[in-house]
């Protein structure tokens, strides 16, 4: 105090910025063994300078700022690059063919649960519409305006999936990206991260992803402190999964996390009021991507009724771009339906001689499809179908698919 600064910190810089008024930022400096950074700006009243002041952060503050920032940015350049790529949640309820009573009902229950923001497992056989709704269920919901993103378990090695989940530090393992990586979870800040075919996670990611739905923290790969997050999870699976929670291929702590509300979709065999109407949104897809006229034969039509639809409405979406390429004249007849419709299962002619491998999977397929039809798609329905084939229940819902 009273003292000259020049006189108590030899070598300032502040006088010379009091004297210029010209700033000095991001200057590096050292006492003893403290290293900081200073910023020294000039303080001006009515445009005349009056003084100075020093703003001094050690470096280590500033090194974590630095990396918060960095992180920051590569975030938003991801979520810029994410939203160009997929254009967010492109779907909502006014894209769910709903005719048939039941898939009516399950459109209600959908449209209640999207208000609530809770973590939800959408349970159904594959081809039944499980992204279409939760799409939907996230543009209904107050995270609407943020992020959906989607990633599907099954799609990729362990290693890959914790890294595309939860990020890699710098130098985390070889072929790392420079910088790192930010994973889904943190990309998903504020909105919805979706988890396809969520029953094929590996165990030790199963772990991970239990802390990130209690916790809200996720530890990217290679680093050394956790990050908070604020994501709503949907997964979704057309395995069994209370079941592979029960025989211990499941965490049942996990499953009790994902599963907070459960939708349940039906398939098409069980909602043939959908039918008509899907065909006819199909088609008016198709006639307008060509700018072509299509219709559909009442013979067609009722082949198209009469179908399991073991594929469901993807299975129904596919016979129906296929009968549109082998239609004359823009009208579907029966004879252009997929041949497995036409001739039945086999789709060949009786005096045909095909691949015994072929008639196998064919006859296997004919079979669980027959059981199943028999006992119902519960769980005890599936356990009592598998007995009667003679077979274990996983090996079951293994020639599910």
């Amino acid at each position: 105090m009273g003292k000259p600064l020049a006189e108590a910190r030899p070598g300032s810089h502040l006088p010379t910025v009091v004297a210029t008024g010209v700033q000095e930022l991001g200057v590096r400096r050292k006492q003893g063994n403290a290293e900081y950074m200073v910023n020294m700006v000039p303080i001006c009243r009515a445009g005349v300078i009056i003084g100075g002041i020093s703003i001094l952060n050690e470096v280590n503050d500033v090194y974590r700022l630095v990396k918060e920032l960095d992180r920051s940015n590569r975030l938003i350049q991801r979520l810029k690059d994410r939203v160009r790529q997929i254009g967010n949640a492109r779907y909502s309820f006014d894209d769910i063919v709903s005719n048939d009573a039941r898939s009516q009902a399950t459109k209600d229950l959908a449209a209640r649960l999207a208000r609530k923001d809770v973590n939800l497992l959408i349970l159904g056989e594959s081809g039944t519409g499980k992204e279409l709704y939760a799409q939907s269920i996230h543009n209904a919901s107050q995270r609407s305006n943020h992020p959906f993103l989607a990633v599907n378990c099954a799609a990729l090695d362990p290693n890959l999936l914790e890294s595309e989940l939860f990020g890699y530090e710098d130098g985390s393992f070889t072929g790392a990206r420079k910088g790192g990586k930010i994973g889904l979870f943190e990309e998903a800040s504020g909105g919805t991260l979706f988890l396809d075919e969520i029953g094929e996670l590996d165990v030790r990611l199963q772990a991970k992803l239990l802390r990130a739905l209690q916790e809200g923290l996720i530890r990217p790969v290679g680093g050394a402190s956790e990050v908070s997050v604020d994501v709503r999870v949907m997964a979704a699976t057309n395995k069994d999964i209370e079941t592979l929670a029960k025989d211990g291929s499941f965490r049942r702590d996990l499953y009790y996390r994902v599963a907070t509300f459960t939708l349940i979709l039906s398939p098409l065999r069980e909602r043939r009021g959908d039918i008509t109407p899907l065909v006819q949104k199909f088609t008016n897809d198709i006639a307008g991507r060509y700018r072509a006229t299509l219709d559909i034969d009442p013979d067609a039509m009722a082949a198209l009724e009469a179908w399991d639809w073991p594929g469901n409405v993807r299975e129904l979406k596919n016979t129906i771009e296929y009968a549109a390429i082998m239609a004359e004249d823009g009208r579907i007849s029966a004879r252009d339906l997929p041949p497995r419709m036409v001739h039945g299962r086999a789709g060949t002619a009786p005096d045909e001689v095909r691949p015994l491998s072929d008639v196998i999977r064919e006859a296997e397929t004919a079979a669980v499809d027959a059981a199943l039809r028999r006992y119902g798609q519960t769980v005890e329905g599936k356990r009592l179908a598998a007995e009667a084939l003679g077979i274990s229940l996983a090996t079951l819902y293994n020639k599910l698919g």
